[in-house]
């Protein structure tokens, strides 16, 4: 069983990987922490508390963090609706905490060697942890994160992935780091998931919220990014770390722009064959379609416990 901080921004396909991480049985959650990125804080905090509330697993606390990015206004993202979870309105408060940073460090010190970090928003949690807590780095497992495009086009800009984007000094700060990392891109997100998908998954109680925030969230994608089913960029991104050998990687070195006025939030990867750079970044290039959706519904469509 992997030992695991979620730090998130539901989000649709957070929600989705929530769900999937917490159902696997496959890891040992410690806590959910929470960044503005989709939505405020207050909406991604709030939606974290609804998901585990619907999985029955409130016992995994939830503390929020950053409310806005570390140099930047918040950019919010459209496809998710006003609150985040497309059609559903969770009507528990967000119940802010604002210590995620100092709880991401001190689990880590506790559990030394032991934490990966799965990062499905802006990196902004991350990177004040590591720039607060230096001497937490060394006691880091790994980051595992959703983010960037390397040879494909991005999903906020011509060149940029939504998470680099609204945060790319925080981002910037992660990759210039010594901890482990391994990154899944908009390149392996090419698994997409319809309707008849999600009306497969046998657990009632969970698939009629499913179906609420989904519907929404594939008719904005359609309208905004020209795909009538729905992403899965999160829920890859936990498979990965559960399924390793379902994907296809490779070691690469990366580093992601920020003073770019077309660029910001490229994550640039050397490309060049022949230019010896030391690898800072695992890079998910594919995931097996076929496994994922198979496992993504048998393992939703377990009984709650």
């Amino acid at each position: 069983m992997k030992d695991i901080i979620i730090d998130t921004d539901p989000g649709v396909d957070d929600a989705l990987a929530i769900m999937l991480a917490v159902k696997s049985g496959n890891f040992r959650i410690h806590a959910i922490t929470t960044v503005a990125g989709n939505s405020t804080i207050d909406d991604t905090t709030r939606n974290a508390r609804f998901i585990l509330k619907l999985l029955g697993r409130e016992d995994i606390p939830v503390y929020s963090g950053a409310k806005n990015p570390l140099k930047r206004k918040l950019d919010r993202a459209v496809v998710h609706g006003k609150d985040g979870l497309g059609g559903l309105k969770p009507l528990n408060g967000p119940g802010l905490s604002g210590d995620a940073v100092e709880r991401i460090s001190s689990i880590i010190e506790r559990n030394s060697g032991k934490i990966t970090i799965v990062a499905l928003g802006p990196l902004t949690n991350i990177a004040r942890m590591i720039e607060d807590y230096p001497q937490t780095i060394p006691k880091m497992k790994s980051v595992v994160m959703m983010g960037g495009a390397i040879r494909v086009p991005g999903n906020k800009s011509r060149v940029a992935e939504f998470n680099m984007y609204v945060d790319p000094e925080a981002a910037d700060i992660v990759f210039r780091s010594p901890v482990m990392k391994t990154m899944l891109p908009l390149d392996a997100c090419d698994v997409q998931l319809s309707l008849t998908d999600f009306e497969k998954i046998r657990d009632a109680e969970l698939r009629s919220p499913i179906l609420e925030m989904v519907v929404p969230y594939m008719r904005n994608l359609s309208k905004n990014e020209g795909t009538s089913k729905a992403m899965m960029y999160d829920p890859l991104t936990v498979y990965s770390l559960m399924n390793p050998s379902a994907c296809r990687k490779r070691r690469i070195n990366a580093v992601v722009e920020t003073r770019g006025e077309f660029t910001r939030g490229m994550t640039v990867a050397e490309q060049r064959r022949w230019k010896e750079e030391n690898p800072n970044v695992t890079v998910v290039e594919k995931v097996s379609a076929r496994r994922f959706k198979a496992d993504f519904v048998r393992i939703l469509s377990k009984a709650q416990p």
